[in-house]
């Protein structure tokens, strides 16, 4: 397992510790993530308007570099896997727009990328039976809610990573790590997302709401794939909650605490709740 890893702009800044413990958690699983040269951001968001050729040609320059890399291009990060699969599923269907990007760019992207989520590579390629043998600090007792928003899981058709009524490739992994998993009702409910920035008033409500009821149905923790995400979720704790706090952590970080790494390797520093003290 070797593909050419795209970390993005937010795992290059704010969600550093989601970059790093991925990384770690990869090299310590025998999985080499080679950085993709001379990355540019994918864009952050699938247009709208997909008659706009300008708005496809970020991510299309990510998928030639890839093809021209090994053809398998690999993130951690839901918003940048959402942006590079569709459009690639895109591209394959309007062969027109492609060729109009290609003559643009003069960079040829023929359609040979894979794109993958790390998610897949631990369930298709290590297995969660894999991971779980890996564990040498069983998260046992540890209830874990998992949440996957939005970008991670529709389009169902475009994306097809999992079930987007029923998704369960969080839930999965949790158990392979020996938490126990907490289902809840906003599992897959949009926390705001991009309105963090112009509307913020509408995502700090969505996230009181999700995090109450995961605090309700007696997560400890919630766990998502998704830096804007774990953002929504974290950051209005520290400013209008008024009840308990409730930690929100990526995956990769449970997965490099239940391996037994550093804890400098679990890249929690920049959390506004800190998760630091559930492993105590």
């Amino acid at each position: 397992m070797s593909p050419t890893y795209f970390p993005g702009c937010t795992l290059s800044t704010k969600a550093s510790g989601f970059d790093a413990s991925g990384r770690a958690v990869a090299q310590s699983l025998g999985m080499t993530l080679d950085e993709l040269a001379e990355w540019q951001c994918c864009g952050a968001t699938f247009p709208l308007t997909t008659d706009n050729s300008m708005a496809l040609i970020a991510p299309t320059r990510i998928l030639a570099k890839g093809q021209n890399a090994g053809g398998h291009v690999t993130t951690l990060c839901a918003i940048c896997f959402h942006v590079l699969r569709r459009t690639q599923n895109f591209l394959s269907a309007h062969p027109d727009m492609l060729e109009r990007i290609n003559w643009f760019t003069e960079e040829p992207y023929e359609g040979r990328t894979r794109v993958s989520h790390f998610l897949e590579l631990l369930r298709d390629e290590l297995t969660w039976e894999g991971l779980s043998s890996r564990v040498t600090r069983p998260l046992a007792g540890l209830k874990v809610a998992p949440y996957y928003g939005c970008l991670l899981l529709r389009p169902k058709d475009e994306i097809g990573l999992d079930d987007p009524d029923e998704p369960h490739i969080l839930h999965d992994c949790l158990t392979a790590l020996g938490c126990e998993v907490v289902d809840f009702p906003y599992a897959s409910e949009c926390c705001g997302s991009y309105l963090a920035a112009s509307k913020p008033e509408l995502p700090e409500k969505l996230s009181q709401e999700i995090v109450a009821s995961a605090r309700r149905h007696g997560a400890q923790a919630i766990v998502t794939a998704c830096p804007l995400c774990q953002f929504n979720l974290d950051y209005p704790q520290k400013t209008t909650f008024s009840g308990d706090t409730l930690p929100v952590l990526y995956f990769t970080q449970l997965i490099a605490v239940a391996l037994d790494l550093e804890p400098a390797a679990w890249g929690m520093e920049k959390h506004y709740v800190d998760p630091k003290p559930l492993f105590a």
